[in-house]
């Protein structure tokens, strides 16, 4: 049988449905940033699925009854107790959200001067080491480099490239070494089981902490479940453990596979480690066993974990992703293959091949997808990933020039998905229409987030 959604709705909220010159008129009211358009000016919103997920009635009946106590809640215990079974870290700090546990983390184990290698790092994440005045480095596989590869772990570090580095002249300068499961700026591709055992013994080798972004666990763990031999046998949670175990560590954002709305965690093994992070906590976050989240946030966030290890809903959510992909690829749209989970990458450059990358086709196709049908998403692309000089002209492209569509866990139906897909469609049928953007402003540091940018009609 069909995979289906382990659960039923019984709590919806409604959709802003808008006219073609509402959102002209609103996204140049947001200077064609996206991320400054109103939601209620927004029908599909697949900009993130960093707690955009629907809670359960589990999460929200726990919810209610959480203590609000500073120091010791019972609901500090039942967080603490939900990331012990999977982590097996023996200090675990709660934190507002993924870019706290990052500050505090990274601001305790890098110094300036030093490199952060990994996979990839995602926008906050490379933001907070760069900071504490390091090097975020990437040193992604090679099999990503083929977008159309049905290769099955393209979210692997590159081996060669980490150890050549580890054992090179700026070997000394590794503070760390981060892995991001599922690799969510490497087109949400997982990374194998094998790829982490040997970065756990190559950061041996050298002496170099090894750590996890582990926003999505619990999708990485089925992937390696349906795809790496030799683990088909066991269930997400057991996965789940031997991933965690071969770290040093981990920051994760909970918004993610913890399906709740805000949360976060830091897990550590070193004691010395995790005084640094501890004070660093209380003086900024909160005490130590609330860290800036309310109780009620803490409970969603423990049956949450429970909930995402699910294998029915695991299963149900990769059929999700994978019938969207079917969608998408037969409205005419190349994807970064294979499909992962939480969103799949559009390949605009493809699509687009009328704009170059100074006229940053992906954020060009997000816009038009906006325009065409209110659907919200976000390049990954030039825009993003390229090097900008004080004019904000693009001198460096990105490698690819893509589009992230997340998917909310829990939130949209297939029909939802299918006008998404329709969307594109009719994009396909006349994409030369779509037109390039200039950027007209943008700060230094994470300029997606606050950039302002121009239209340059098609044909200019």
């Amino acid at each position: 049988m069909k995979p289906f959604p382990p659960y039923r709705i019984q709590v919806v909220k409604e959709i802003p449905i808008t006219t073609r010159q509402q959102r002209e008129e609103a996204l140049a009211r947001a200077s064609y940033n996206a991320f400054d358009l109103p939601s209620n000016m927004v029908t599909i919103d697949l900009l993130t699925d960093s707690g955009t997920g629907a809670v359960s009635a589990a999460q929200e009946a726990a919810a209610a009854q959480a203590d609000r106590s500073y120091a010791g809640s019972d609901s500090y215990y039942r967080f603490r107790q939900a990331l012990d079974d999977i982590t097996s870290y023996p200090h675990i700090f709660p934190v507002h959200q993924g870019r706290a546990a990052e500050r505090v983390l990274f601001s305790s184990v890098l110094k300036p001067g030093q490199i952060s290698l990994s996979n990839t790092h995602f926008d906050t994440t490379r933001a907070n080491v760069e900071l504490v005045g390091a090097e975020a480095r990437d040193l992604p596989c090679a099999e990503f480099g083929d977008l159309d590869s049905q290769a099955p772990f393209k979210g692997n570090i590159d081996l060669e490239a980490l150890e050549a580095t580890l054992k090179g002249p700026e070997g000394g300068r590794v503070g760390q070494v981060l892995i991001t499961i599922t690799n969510n700026g490497g087109g949400g591709q997982p990374v194998s089981m094998a790829n982490l055992r040997a970065v756990r013994s190559l950061c041996d080798r050298y002496g170099v902490p090894f750590f996890l972004d582990a926003a999505r666990f619990a999708e990485n763990s089925w992937l390696v479940i349906q795809r790496e031999q030799g683990y088909g046998h066991l269930t997400p949670r057991e996965v789940a453990r031997q991933t965690f175990a071969l770290a040093d560590g981990c920051v994760a954002s909970l918004k993610k596979d913890a399906i709740a709305p805000m949360g976060a965690v830091i897990g550590v093994r070193d004691s010395e480690l995790a005084k640094q992070c501890e004070a660093n906590i209380i003086a900024t976050e909160g005490f130590r066993t609330y860290g800036g989240l309310a109780a009620h946030d803490l409970e969603r966030v423990a049956q949450g974990l429970d909930e995402v290890l699910d294998p029915n809903y695991l299963r149900s959510r990769e059929a999700d992703a994978a019938h969207f992909a079917e969608l998408v690829t037969n409205a005419g749209v190349d994807i970064v293959q294979p499909a992962g989970i939480h969103a799949l990458y559009l390949n605009a450059g493809r699509l687009l091949p009328h704009i170059p990358p100074h006229g940053f086709p992906g954020h060009a196709l997000a816009c038009e997808m906006y325009l065409a049908g209110g659907v919200r998403c976000v390049e990954l692309g030039s825009l993003y990933l390229g090097t900008f000089d004080e004019n904000h002209n693009l001198v460096e492209p990105a490698p690819f020039e893509l589009v992230r569509m997340a998917i909310p866990r829990r939130t949209y139906t297939q029909a939802h998905l299918e006008y998404v897909a329709d969307v594109l469609a009719d994009i396909v049928k006349n994409p030369t229409r779509v037109a390039s953007y200039r950027v007209v402003d943008a700060p230094e540091l994470l300029r997606h987030f606050n950039l302002k940018l121009e239209r340059i009609p098609a044909g200019s």
